[in-house]
């Protein structure tokens, strides 16, 4: 009878008491800012990998977090390193190597849970706006499916069926064409017909007297903006795409300014640099599009043109950074800053990305997260694209994934010089793999031939050490060997 009353006293207790406000609980929750750079590869200042860069706002941002200076795409193409980004899964894992592939209607992905559903199922507002998922068809005509998935976000700028804002064309671009001005890889070059065929893409460049905010990166940044201004009621997980520097390089004339062509530094490129590298390898290499760019003169004007993009991506995403920091958000919203994959501008005698090459892997990746990850931090250690959805589960203290692939980057977001033993792994095509290290790069094609680069001494990936001394790097090869995926 004494414990009948007791337990009664304690329900009548818990009764009176205040019910838990579980939109407080929600609230306490870091927001996410979640921002994709289309095409950015490693030449960024705060990665060293370009001299003269002008990329204050990408080094702002790294300094108030973790930079993994060895970060990799899961896939160097668009739409199936966007999907392993979204979904956590890899592409040996999915199936999805290509860009035309409908990630929805494969097999593996049909019931994936995306980030931002994850983050909805959990109590967050899930919003967008510009390039997430793979989309071009905004660009040219064909090219490239719509792949967003409109029911995966609360809602989407400009559109849930449109992730794009039209754009700007540049005057000049229009008058050589007649429409929207592909491409300034004419036949024709300095008065002379070009020795070798031109680049069948959509390459161009050309610098912008329109106004800036007609283009469709400064109109995705001014809703990111207006976002940030509201007085959201969940904590939220906001993904921002910035198409530049992807291609055609238009972008306003001061960008261009800031990198006067006449000194424009080339990439560093070796003579005869195939006769040690694989046939499958050499097939995915554009060495047709390289001889065009030296023999026609156009190389220094497409680096120029590149590194312009690259400036007012910087530019887009300050007036970004800006705009959380005067918020009341700057201090619980965790930022993410990631590329889809690198980008060649002819080293490697290669053009765009779609190798196992350093240049074609590499990415910037930054991750601030309030009170938990080192202000300034650089980290060594190689780590994938796959690694963010998990790293996001435990920043945000959500439900552990036994379906994604990838592990958490916390503990190296708290000690970016601890120790990590996975490697990087990227695969390009079925059964092609690259594995990186701290210091390697190990390739293996599907038919067996292999390349070895030691980056402590060969950061240009000049001298396949697998072809010049297996017999020395046979052991270190087998090992690696070990990681890739069966």
């Amino acid at each position: 009878m004494y414990f009948r009353k007791l337990h009664l006293t304690y329900l009548f207790i818990l009764f009176l008491l205040p019910k838990p406000d579980l939109n407080a609980v929600e609230k306490d929750k870091p927001n996410v800012l979640f921002i994709a750079v289309d095409d950015l590869n490693d030449w960024v200042n705060c990665m060293g990998g370009r001299k003269g860069v002008h990329t204050p706002n990408f080094d702002r941002l790294a300094k108030r977090g973790v930079l993994f200076t060895n970060a990799h795409c899961a896939a160097p193409s668009c739409n199936p390193s966007r999907v392993a980004m979204m979904t956590g899964v890899a592409p040996h894992n999915s199936g999805i190597y290509r860009n035309g592939q409908d990630w929805r209607k494969n097999e593996r992905l049909k019931n994936a849970i995306t980030l931002p559903e994850h983050f909805r199922a959990n109590g967050y507002k899930a919003i967008g706006g510009g390039k997430i998922f793979h989309a071009l068809s905004w660009i040219i005509d064909s090219y490239g499916k719509q792949q967003n998935d409109p029911k995966i976000w609360d809602s989407y700028f400009p559109s849930l069926t449109q992730p794009m804002p039209d754009t700007l064309w540049p005057q000049e671009a229009k008058a050589r064409t007649g429409k929207k001005g592909y491409t300034h890889w004419s036949p024709i070059a300095k008065g002379k017909e070009a020795p070798t065929r031109r680049p069948a893409h959509f390459f161009d460049w050309a610098p912008m007297n329109e106004k800036e905010s007609g283009m469709a990166d400064h109109q995705v940044i001014d809703w990111a903006i207006s976002e940030l201004r509201k007085d959201h009621q969940k904590p939220f997980f906001q993904a921002v795409g910035i198409f530049r520097p992807h291609i055609p390089w238009f972008v306003p004339k001061k960008y261009f300014d800031l990198y006067p062509v006449d000194k424009v530094e080339l990439p560093q490129i070796k003579e005869n640099d195939h006769e040690d590298t694989s046939k499958i390898g050499q097939g995915f290499c554009r060495k047709s599009w390289q001889r065009w760019a030296v023999e026609a003169d156009m190389w220094k004007g497409a680096v120029q043109g590149y590194l312009a993009s690259i400036s007012y991506a910087d530019a887009e995403l300050g007036r970004l950074l800006d705009a959380l920091d005067q918020s009341k958000y700057k201090d619980k919203t965790v930022i993410v800053l990631w590329s889809d994959h690198g980008m060649h501008i002819g080293e490697k005698e290669h053009w765009e990305k779609f190798t196992l090459w350093e240049e074609s892997t590499r990415v910037p990746l930054m991750i601030v997260a309030p009170k938990v990850s080192q202000v300034g931090g650089r980290c060594s250690q190689p780590v994938s694209l796959l690694d963010v959805y998990p790293t996001l589960n435990e920043l945000c203290a959500l439900p552990k994934r036994g379906d994604i692939d990838g592990q958490s980057l916390v503990p190296l977001l708290k000690n970016p010089n601890k120790k990590r033993r996975l490697p990087a792994i990227t695969s390009w095509g079925r059964r092609n793999f690259a594995v990186r290290t701290e210091h390697f790069r190990y390739i293996e094609y599907n038919n067996g031939d292999r390349e070895l680069y030691d980056h402590r001494q060969d950061p240009n990936e000049f001298v396949n050490l697998a072809k010049k001394d297996p017999d020395k790097w046979e052991a270190l090869m087998k090992k690696l060997s070990k990681w890739i995926p069966k």
